[in-house]
């Protein structure tokens, strides 16, 4: 539970959401300009890899976040390019990482990771970086402050 009144609350806000801004843009030019991926495609290969190649369609979307008609479109634009395939199956619709996709994905890997540690790890010391984590983790759990 904070302490913290109007202003210091808006200010941390505007501090993090500049922070946040700031830095992914960084990695997102990095990673775009080694691997020609859109941000939106460097997601979604991601999602999938990490998931094992596969995932139906609107756990994918969930998982990203997204609206459903925006990930449709762009799945469409990713079969073009033979990063994904799409297939019916039963109450729904699965992704599939295809081999272009995985080899991309791959190859972005050390790019992406590259950028992180560039624009984002390389600025804290290891004991920033734990309680960033923290931090972030309790944030994206919904948990409460212990």
């Amino acid at each position: 539970m904070s302490t913290q009144g109007p202003a210091e609350s808006t200010e941390l806000w505007l501090v993090w959401k500049r922070a946040y801004e700031t830095v992914r843009a960084a990695v997102v030019a990095d990673v775009t300009a080694a691997s020609g991926l859109s941000e939106a495609e460097l997601s979604v290969l991601v999602c999938l890899h990490e998931s094992g190649g596969a995932l139906r369609q609107n756990a994918l979307a969930a998982a990203l976040g997204w609206d459903r008609t925006r990930l449709s479109h762009l799945l469409t634009r990713m079969e073009k390019r033979d990063h994904v395939a799409r297939d019916k199956v039963a109450n729904g619709v699965e992704v599939t990482l295809r081999p272009t996709g995985r080899r991309t994905v791959d190859a972005s890997v050390p790019a992406l990771d590259a950028a992180t540690r560039r624009h984002l790890v390389d600025r804290l010391d290891p004991r920033d970086a734990k309680a960033l984590k923290d931090i972030v983790g309790r944030l994206v759990s919904g948990e409460d402050n212990p």
